[in-house]
């Protein structure tokens, strides 16, 4: 009888198992709601030194926010899709670094950033959880769920870098800084571009519903022009004459403490060759969508 019992109890427990592997199945959409910070990776700002356009960049004091909701599906036990719509903004600012050119030079900008991606994650591996029998002498954490996982994916956002200019302020695409629109050779550039998100995440069950992470991603662009800075300055008397003294203050507001031939026309102002980007450092909440609901259709 003693047997008997501890086959049925063994029995139990390897179906119980079974059924709790396909869990994944039953809990496999969830809402996701985003908040954290954002980092420029650009020709403004940056560190004391001379721009890198990488993470050895990163401007702390230009740190600003971003917000951001989504719609999580797996796939697979370890892969899954996420579809985000994120809100934040982006700025540099060249007063914040004392590397000489970049100083001189005393462009700043801030832009909102409305970003709509997907992304594929792939799940490295889980933490172990434990058991969950309560059964004596076996160790592990009971209900402890942890993942790490990666992700890259594609999307589009919006930009509109803007500056300040006797107080007031201007959206610096209309005011041609660098001769866009104004001469056959450079022309305008779009404010929806396309960039390709990846990172890395680390996810934490706190109950069967939620679950809260952390997770850091870079952004790449295929524009120059995040912060309205890409090749070299303008003549500005043009610029006076196309868009008014606006543009030739926000072309050129060189606090002088270099040679002034450093910023005249024709002379480098950004770098063509290295492209703008951005990150997200953010806390991330999921909510497991119960059996059952589902997303309106249109």
């Amino acid at each position: 009888m003693k047997y008997k019992s501890i086959c049925i109890l063994f029995f139990l427990m390897i179906v119980f198992e079974a059924v709790y592997s396909q869990k994944w199945k039953r809990d496999r959409k969830e809402f996701v709601f985003t908040l954290g910070a954002t980092n420029f990776l650009g020709e403004l700002g940056g560190r004391n030194q001379i721009g890198v356009n990488n993470i050895m960049d990163i401007d702390f004091p230009s740190t600003k926010l971003v917000g951001g909701i989504g719609y999580r599906y797996k796939l697979y036990k370890k892969v899954a899709t996420k579809g985000n719509l994120y809100f934040g903004y982006v700025g540099g600012n060249d007063n914040l670094t004392q590397e000489p050119y970049r100083n001189n030079r005393n462009l700043n900008f801030s832009s909102m950033v409305v970003e709509l991606s997907g992304q594929i994650e792939y799940l490295f591996f889980k933490a172990r959880e434990g058991h969950r029998y309560n059964l004596k002498g076996i160790k592990g954490w009971k209900n402890i769920h942890t993942e790490f996982y990666g992700f890259v994916g594609i999307g589009g956002f919006y930009f509109n870098p803007k500056a300040k200019y006797n107080g007031d302020w201007y959206y610096l695409k209309k005011l041609h800084t660098e001769g866009q629109g104004l001469t056959p050779t450079r022309t305008d550039y779009s404010n929806f571009q396309i960039c390709i998100p990846y990172g890395l995440g680390v996810k934490f069950a706190i109950d069967r519903k939620w679950s809260v992470g952390i997770e850091y991603g870079m952004r790449k662009t295929f524009t120059d022009y995040i912060d309205d800075v890409s090749t070299t300055y303008y003549n500005p008397d043009e610029l006076i004459q196309n868009a008014g003294t606006a543009s030739a203050y926000c072309a050129n507001p060189t606090n002088g403490t270099l040679s002034p031939n450093v910023t005249a026309p024709g002379q480098q102002r950004g770098d063509p060759r290295d492209k703008d980007g951005y990150m997200f450092g953010t806390i991330t909440v999921f909510y497991k969508i119960p059996k059952g609901f589902n997303l309106p259709k249109f």
